[in-house]
């Protein structure tokens, strides 16, 4: 007999408490409620099948990975925002050591080698692997109403190159302009200062990506460090440095796909190949979006993957827009958990504290983040029953 997804969390939260939590508390003390969410989530997601071993290899051995890819996941459940925090705490908190890997304080690793170890795994994408596998394994059999869209500013301490117009105009003095050279009129005019029209890409990135594989659409989407806007609810414009978080999110606040671009795309580029990742890991009926993913091409593409959208339309002209139907308007509300995903991410689980720079660096820390909500987010559907200490009968 099949067990359905709810049977297999409400075995899982019986093995917990009646197997797991009483052999570790008898060995590292009492398990308070973050050491608790931790083991849970460690034992929930497939990190061990992914993190490399180095036993057998030639030179010195290298630190064991495992241990510090288990305790970048308890810096994002416990909240650290720098390494530095979490190492401070490792030296302090034997029962956090225990539960990483380490049974002394003298072996956790120096900084330098959780700055390594960070690289290795963003580099190799690691947390994105896992996240993947945790998303197939736990909602394959699954079949998700809603898939919501949306995406979130990831503010990041980087400093970014300058356009070559802006570095000309810095070099241009004040109050003198630059020599005019005089081109051929007609459709062969050339820019002021000599340089010849760049010629624009054969259609829009939208009209491409109908026909583009999903890797050469990821390829494609810029992944640089920029300066992103958008409107707020009060009509003020609001500036950041860094990038784009964009997610799609099943009922329940599941996280399903997630891709981190520049600040400065605009959302509609990123709509396409982040469905054509959700519909690889799950089976979902209806498309959620915001007024800014209106789009011919985007609606497009959600029905040709069988899908539903379930967009607001923008005022076109002087007519006004179109007014959704009613039963659309009522599941247009469940839109609304993409953005209690990412107020959990931000607030929870470090996605506000990003201290690392580039676009691989960033996606992990934020992936680190994404896994523990997950698995948060996974083991909530059966009650806070996985994380309560087991009842002993007398």
């Amino acid at each position: 007999m099949k067990l359905t997804l709810r049977q297999q969390l409400t075995q899982f939260a019986h093995v917990l408490q009646s197997s797991l939590f009483p052999v570790l508390e008898e060995e590292v003390g009492q398990l308070g409620e973050c050491a608790k969410k931790l083991v849970t989530t460690l034992e929930m997601i497939p990190l061990a099948r992914f993190v490399p071993s180095s036993k057998g290899w030639i030179g010195r051995p290298s630190k064991d990975r495992y241990a510090v890819a288990c305790a970048f996941v308890a810096k994002a459940v416990y909240g650290f925002a720098t390494t530095t925090q979490l190492l401070e705490r490792l030296a302090q908190d034997a029962q956090l050591r225990r539960i990483c890997g380490w049974t002394a304080a003298w072996q956790v690793p120096h900084e330098s080698t959780f700055s390594r170890a960070f690289a290795e795994f963003s580099q190799m994408e690691l947390p994105q692997f896992v996240h993947e596998a945790l998303i197939r394994e736990t909602q394959k059999d699954r079949l998700i109403g809603h898939i919501a869209r949306d995406s979130t500013a990831i503010e990041a301490r980087e400093r970014f190159p300058e356009t070559t117009v802006a570095v000309k105009a810095e070099k241009r003095s004040p109050g003198k302009r630059g020599p005019r050279t005089k081109g051929p009129r007609g459709p062969h005019k050339r820019w002021k200062g000599g340089q010849p029209r760049r010629a624009l890409p054969e259609g829009t990135r939208l009209s491409r990506q109908r026909t583009m594989s999903l890797s050469a659409m990821l390829a494609e989407l810029p992944k640089n460090c920029s300066i992103g806007v958008k409107t707020s609810s009060k009509g003020y414009q609001q500036y950041w440095r860094g990038y784009k978080l964009h997610l799609d999110v099943a009922d329940g606040q599941v996280p399903i796909s997630c891709v981190l671009t520049s600040a400065s795309l605009n959302d509609t580029q990123v709509a396409v190949p982040l469905a054509l990742l959700t519909a690889q890991r799950v089976t979902s009926l209806y498309d959620l979006m915001d007024m800014g993913y209106d789009s011919y091409q985007i609606r497009a593409h959600s029905i040709t993957l069988g899908h539903v959208p379930i967009i607001p339309r923008q005022k076109r002209g002087t007519q006004p827009a179109p007014v959704m139907d009613p039963h659309q308007q009522v599941r247009f509300r469940e839109r609304t958990v993409v953005e209690r995903v990412y107020a959990r991410l931000k607030e929870e689980f470090g996605g506000q504290c990003v201290r690392v720079r580039g676009c691989a660096k960033v996606m992990a820390h934020l992936m680190f983040g994404i896994l523990a909500l997950t698995a948060d987010q996974i083991l909530r559907w059966i009650g806070p029953v996985a994380l309560e200490s087991p009842t002993v009968s007398t």
